[in-house]
């Protein structure tokens, strides 16, 4: 796989929910803090997005997509003077698939969908984000629109089979609009998403991903990416985040961390198939980046089993 789906894999995003929203005259939403992942895409009309942690609202217009990573409280308004009204009063929490019509509905229409997140290790994949990932009209977004008419649609008249649908469009979209940050992220953002929008940063750490288990020197992923040693490691640390192979141990215990959380494999197995001779070592690694020792980190994986 390519690097972005190997992360993907790892976070096991799953759509928890999709629904429309059909708003008419003024209106204002407050949503509560929430777990997992939002992605919204705005099908007609306009409206005003204020995040928390976030100092000025967003206006959004049709076609803007924007992805809510952080799971902070936020706002949206037809107008940032409206009082606002809680949420859950107009979405019923059970509530899976369909539109919800707030004042008869016609003048704004939005889709969204709601990732939980299975893996364990969302914060150290996701933290470079922004509290607001926004997808603006003016982009490439052909995907995103064939997508949003399709979950308008599914939404509006459910077919059978429709849920299957709406979670698969729900994923291209996640994807897609990561896919559109990554190209923005590379001109001037920091973390692994940057990297991966650099042609030969990004060359390396899909050398990485490939094979974690080899014992990749710093000079070796310079040569293979067609650069010098130094200018290579200055380029990887100020894209990244992250020295090269600070950054391959970090991708070497999340690997671990997954297979010790959802397999059987005994520790010895893990350290060797991710380039460990001694379990020692391995087991240094890894509480130096997950916090813990693999045995710990694998009792805790039972004892969250049994709950």
């Amino acid at each position: 796989m390519d690097p972005l789906s190997d992360v993907l894999s790892l976070l096991k995003p799953q759509s928890y929910a999709s629904a429309g929203f059909d708003a008419g005259g003024d209106w204002s939403l407050r949503f509560p803090a929430y777990e997992g992942i939002k992605c919204n895409a705005v099908v007609s009309g306009a409206c005003w997005l204020s995040i928390d942690a976030a100092a000025d609202a967003v206006r959004l217009e049709t076609g803007d997509c924007f992805l809510l990573p952080k799971g902070w409280p936020f706002r949206l308004a037809s107008d940032p003077s409206v009082p606002s009204t809680d949420a859950n009063a107009v979405f019923p929490p059970a509530r899976r698939g369909g539109v919800v019509t707030l004042n008869g509905g016609g003048d704004f229409f939005l889709v969204g969908s709601r990732f939980l997140l299975a893996g364990r290790h969302a914060e150290l994949l996701l933290d470079v984000l922004p509290p607001v990932v926004l997808v603006r009209r003016d982009e490439d977004r052909d995907t995103l629109r064939w997508a949003l008419e399709r979950m308008r649609r599914e939404l509006h008249d459910p077919q059978p089979g429709a849920d299957m649908v709406a979670q698969h469009l729900a994923q291209l979209m996640l994807v897609q609009v990561l896919r559109l940050h990554i190209a923005e992220a590379a001109r001037d953002g920091i973390g692994w998403l940057s990297g991966l929008g650099d042609r030969r940063i990004g060359a390396a750490i899909g050398l990485m991903h490939a094979e974690p288990a080899r014992r990749w020197t710093l000079a070796e992923l310079a040569d293979r990416v067609g650069m010098s040693r130094t200018s290579f490691a200055v380029r990887f640390k100020r894209t990244v985040g992250l020295a090269p192979i600070d950054y391959l141990t970090r991708w070497r215990m999340l690997l671990a961390g997954d297979r010790l959380a959802n397999s059987e494999e005994a520790i010895p197995t893990i350290a060797a198939s991710l380039g460990y001779e001694a379990e020692s070592a391995f087991g240094a690694a890894f509480k130096r980046v997950m916090g813990c020792s693999p045995r710990r980190y694998g009792r805790d994986r039972l004892v969250a089993g049994r709950a």
